[in-house]
């Protein structure tokens, strides 16, 4: 397969919290993917030495509070946009975010040939690898195809897999403990329970069988507090999702959250994370996080992120943006939260149906 180059360039700005806009220049920075991880056919390690990668890799997994599922631009072609997609995750980290979800369901890894996913993953280890854990998504509802992209996944450095369980054509529980069991030998791994879009709750009975496996990171829980209180209590790891995450992180024992909203409002996120129980932060986020989902989502976080001017209007098909009054309510939305605590420097502007290009074709 052909070797992937890719670079991390450009001029990029942010919006902290409490702050001005800070600038932050990296012309002429390049990131060029070594050879010997760039090519998606690589071969792992030795095991010895993977392994050792590994029970490190999950310890430290383990203590992330704050991950963004990070939106993937595209350029007007439907391809992907790096440069916008650097710009993204240097705002992240610059807001103090420790972790990054690589093409998960925000990320639209479901738009994504596995050579585009497997490359965003090394293009992600390789620029940002040292100043952030990234956790690249691997799931499929064939076992085969989730073995084979998480095993191109470790190999191009990242540091965990994130894996939703078998959706459409489903399987019993006994299935997706077999399932799960044919990956965690791979590398460390974080199940994803999201039966919204899945289809299928993993019960607890399921997790508390491959939380034993010593590969078996944690659980990203969508289901409620009650259930990942229950898990927190038995020693199991629990991200939450934004709605849910201040109870979740404060009250039930999660240790953060794996965020959509941080695309946003990454300093806000990381306060509720890091600051302790603060109600008051907590409702005001909550019309944030209900408008995200007004639409199934990535859709209104990618008119969001066109309207603030820090991606380019490109949708893939199937998504398609919000309409004219939905982005008016944005615009709302963030003057009342204030300009100051969302990414990018421009105004806010609402986007008429003719500023957005969908692509059916990439």
């Amino acid at each position: 397969m052909n070797m992937l180059k890719s670079y991390c360039g450009s001029s990029w700005f942010l919006r902290g919290p409490n702050s001005p806009v800070l600038p932050f220049n990296s012309r002429n920075t390049y990131c060029k993917v070594q050879p010997t991880a760039a090519r998606l056919d690589v071969r792992l390690q030795s095991n010895s030495s993977v392994a050792v990668k590994h029970r490190k890799s999950i310890d430290d997994v383990r203590s992330l509070r704050f991950i963004t599922a990070v939106k993937t631009p595209y350029l007007p072609s439907g391809k992907l946009d790096l440069e916008s997609y650097d710009n993204l995750v240097n705002i992240q980290i610059a807001n103090g975010v420790e972790g990054i979800l690589v093409a998960g369901s925000t990320g639209e890894g479901q738009l994504m040939t596995w050579d585009e996913q497997i490359m965003l993953i090394a293009h992600t280890v390789n620029c940002f690898g040292d100043k952030v854990k990234v956790i690249g998504n691997a799931g499929s509802n064939c076992t085969k195809e989730a073995i084979n992209a998480t095993e191109q996944g470790f190999a191009v450095g990242m540091d965990a897999a994130l894996h939703i369980n078998p959706y459409y054509g489903k399987t019993s529980n006994a299935g997706l403990v077999a399932h799960y069991n044919s990956l965690l030998p791979v590398g460390p791994i974080i199940i994803y329970n999201v039966p919204s879009r899945s289809g299928q709750d993993i019960p607890p009975s399921v997790i508390e069988i491959l939380a034993q496996n010593p590969n078996f990171v944690g659980v990203k829980e969508c289901v409620g507090n009650e259930r990942a209180k229950m898990y927190t209590d038995k020693g199991i790891v629990v991200w939450s999702v934004d709605r849910l995450s201040h109870t979740a992180r404060w009250d039930c024992g999660a240790v953060g959250v794996q965020s959509v909203a941080s695309n946003l409002v990454p300093g806000l996120i990381r306060e509720l994370m890091f600051g302790g129980k603060n109600p008051t932060l907590n409702s005001k986020l909550m019309t944030l996080f209900d408008w995200l989902f007004i639409e199934p989502s990535p859709i209104a976080l990618n008119t969001a992120l066109a309207q603030l001017g820090v991606i380019k209007p490109v949708f893939r098909l199937p998504y398609v943006p919000l309409t004219l009054e939905q982005g008016v309510g944005f615009v709302n939305l963030v003057k009342e939260m204030g300009r100051q605590h969302f990414v990018g420097e421009k105004d806010v502007q609402v986007l008429e149906d003719d500023d957005f290009i969908i692509v059916g074709r990439y």
